[in-house]
């Protein structure tokens, strides 16, 4: 089965870079990925993705050595499942709330006897490969989100659950949850605090931990913390940076 280079890179001790897609469609993603991100995560919970452009898009990051994530919508077996068997390495799911519901989203992504995933890896074995059922349990990753109060509340027990590999936090939700202002990119104390706190649940038991950024510097600045993975760019603000800077030129008109 091919590697996922993911693992491959945290046993080096080396962090992971991750692109980000919002928007459907194979060659927004392609170009995504071809900018030599470690990985490229396809969200299909607040993006504006369906089934069949999320597979496209796994489709075009596989011309690419970046390895393809999915976000789920929900913590729905099925939904899941339809993500691995699509061809995604890795499964990033929102809103995890406490151990029972951490245990019913890894043991969707394993087959038995870990877990309770159908098989049927319709696409996934030609990515993968032909052993593909022999290998999954090990290579596909699973990711939890941690972004609500109970989430935070029941930390420790999450990230000890049998087979979860990481946990990826959604600062803007978390945010909220703890009675701040959503939003990216924040170094508010409280939300600090928090974000240590699932530091280290996850480093005292050896699980990865991730964060959904809007900036470099502030990757950087997670890494420096002791993030495993961040997310440092984002397909829509990408678009949206260009056109406004396009735009701008209407100003430099008036001012002629």
């Amino acid at each position: 089965m091919r590697a996922n280079r993911l693992r491959e890179l945290w046993a080096a001790g080396q962090p992971v870079i991750g692109g980000w897609c919002s928007m459907p469609g194979g060659f927004s993603a392609e170009m995504m990925a071809s900018h030599g991100w470690d990985a490229v995560t396809i969200d299909t919970q607040h993006g504006v993705i369906g089934y069949s452009e999320m597979l496209a898009m796994l489709q075009a990051i596989s011309t690419t050595p970046a390895v393809p994530l999915v976000r789920v919508s929900w913590n729905q077996p099925g939904e899941i499942m339809r993500a691995l068997d699509a061809g995604a390495y890795g499964v990033i799911c929102p809103m995890i709330n406490d151990a029972a519901e951490c245990a019913a989203f890894v043991q969707a992504c394993r087959y038995p006897p870990d877990g309770f995933r159908s098989s049927g890896p319709t696409r996934a074995v030609i990515y993968g490969g032909a052993d593909y059922h022999a290998h999954a349990n090990e290579e596909v990753l699973t990711f939890a989100m941690i972004e609500t109060a109970a989430g935070l509340a029941n930390v420790e027990a999450i990230v000890a659950t049998p087979g979860l590999d990481g946990v990826y936090i959604g600062p803007s939700d978390l945010s909220l949850a703890i009675g701040g202002p959503p939003g990216q990119d924040s170094d508010a104390p409280p939300l600090m605090a928090a974000f240590d706190k699932i530091l280290a649940a996850c480093k005292a038991v050896g699980v990865r931990v991730g964060v959904h950024t809007a900036s470099v510097a502030y990757s950087q600045k997670m890494i420096g913390r002791g993030f495993d993975f961040v997310t440092a760019g984002i397909d829509t603000r990408y678009l949206r940076a260009g056109a406004k800077e396009a735009a701008e030129m209407r100003a430099w008109l008036a001012a002629r």
